[in-house]
C-alpha cells in the first residue's frame, strides 16, 4: 500500500535517484562490471533509462549527454579517470550473466 499521493511519491523517487547517482559517483572504486555482475544494472544502464524517460517526454537527449548527467563528467574523462582492466574471472562473469535481448 502506497500511503503517498502521486506529487509527492514522485518527489521521494527523484530524491531517492538523485541519492543514488550521488553514491555512485563517490564510490569510483566500484567498476561498473562489478555492478552488473552483482546487480544486473551499471551507471550506463541509469543513464539510458533516464535518455528513455527524456525521450518519452518529448527531450532530446543524446547519450553522451545522460552518460555525463550520471557520471557528473564526460564519460571518456570517467573512463580515463576511474576505469580500471576486468580480470579474466569478471569478464566471465559477466558473460553469464549479461542481459539477453
Amino acid at each position: 500500500m502506497d500511503p503517498f499521493d502521486e506529487p509527492t511519491r514522485t518527489e521521494l523517487e527523484a530524491a531517492a535517484f538523485r541519492r543514488l547517482v550521488e553514491h555512485l559517483r563517490e564510490r569510483s572504486d566500484v567498476q561498473n562490471i562489478d555492478l552488473m555482475n552483482l546487480a544486473g544494472f551499471c551507471r550506463n544502464c541509469l543513464s539510458n533509462w533516464y535518455r528513455e524517460a527524456a525521450e518519452a517526454r518529448g527531450f532530446a537527449l543524446t547519450k553522451d549527454e545522460s552518460r555525463a548527467l550520471i557520471y557528473g563528467m564526460p564519460y571518456g574523462e570517467w573512463q580515463a579517470r576511474h576505469q580500471t582492466e576486468a580480470g579474466a574471472d569478471k569478464l566471465a562473469a559477466f558473460e553469464t550473466n549479461r542481459p539477453k535481448p
